[in-house]
């Protein structure tokens, strides 16, 4: 992927709290497309290979959480984070991560990170198809920026992680203000 490409159209299948439905599960069925995530916004997605993970539960997504704020001074609406998992595990994490700023987007079928280019096989480690971890900043449903962890391949022996962490991310963003700027 590369500046200037629109994220894929997809549908998510998520699932929302529901006030109105009883009892221990109060969540319905909610197909979301990728126009309700990026249309007419300009936001952080950063995709990780699978929720309850080490690197993506002890840095990336709580980097992200902790940063909300630094990245809205830069004028980003929204931040979202989006793995090849369904609904139930995303927002079991995102609540037992205790996360209240980034949204999570579940990819189960793997649709979008195969459109993006990003699945990748990790057999090796019995996941099955997954995303390779990266970042993007998304105006309007057009990527603007794009950091993507070096190594892309199937299987691979180890898990890549800096490219695209939320401190390269705010690096990029000061800059790109400091030029705008000069």
């Amino acid at each position: 992927m590369k500046p200037g490409i629109n994220v894929p159209n997809v549908t998510f299948k998520t699932r929302v709290r529901d006030d109105s439905i009883e009892g221990s599960n109060p969540f319905r069925w909610e197909d979301k497309t990728s126009d309700d995530f990026f249309k007419g916004k300009r936001v952080v997605l950063f995709s990780l290979p699978g929720a309850f993970t080490p690197t993506c539960s002890t840095y990336q997504l709580p980097g992200f959480e902790n940063n909300f704020a630094a990245f809205q001074e830069h004028g980003i609406d929204g931040i979202y984070c989006l793995s090849v998992n369904d609904s139930f595990v995303m927002n079991k994490w995102k609540e037992m991560q205790g996360v209240q700023n980034i949204d999570v987007i579940p990819d189960g079928s793997g649709e979008f990170t195969r459109r993006m280019g990003m699945l990748v096989a990790k057999d090796n480690l019995g996941f099955g198809a997954r995303s390779w971890r990266y970042a993007a900043i998304v105006n309007d449903g057009q990527i603007e920026a794009w950091f993507e962890e070096p190594g892309i391949s199937d299987n691979h022996g180890d898990d890549p992680y800096g490219v695209s962490s939320p401190e390269n991310l705010l690096e990029y963003l000061e800059n790109q203000k400091q030029t705008e700027a000069a």
